[in-house]
């Protein structure tokens, strides 16, 4: 853009490296991501040896493996989601939970005798 605009200006540059905190921090992020797609997969419960309780969000993981591991690589390594995202996500798992517990608990048709 500033090359159409301004031909005189010669531009010289290159990607700012992150520091290496950030870096870091963004790398560790993606391996816990694939370390718990690979456990939601493999069904591995992380808490049961370490003596804690089974969070219910990982109980609904292992029972929706594809959408799960799905919602996991939509959070992008290096920044959290943002409010649009995280938005998004709540919402479509909030909707799925609640159409479960619906086709769940719905009572069966009733009869009518005659």
């Amino acid at each position: 853009m500033i090359r159409n605009n301004f031909p005189e200006i010669e531009v010289l540059g290159e990607n700012y490296p992150p520091p290496p905190l950030q870096s870091y921090m963004a790398s560790a992020l993606g391996y816990f991501k694939i370390a718990l797609i690979l456990c939601i997969v493999s069904q591995f419960n992380v808490f049961e040896p370490l003596g804690l309780p089974t969070p219910q969000v990982m109980t609904w993981a292992w029972e929706n493996k594809l959408y799960a591991s799905m919602m996991i690589f939509k959070l992008r390594s290096g920044r959290p989601p943002s409010a649009n995202e995280l938005y998004e996500i709540l919402n479509s798992q909030s909707a799925a939970a609640s159409a479960s517990f619906t086709k769940i608990h719905q009572s069966p048709p009733k009869s009518h005798a005659a």
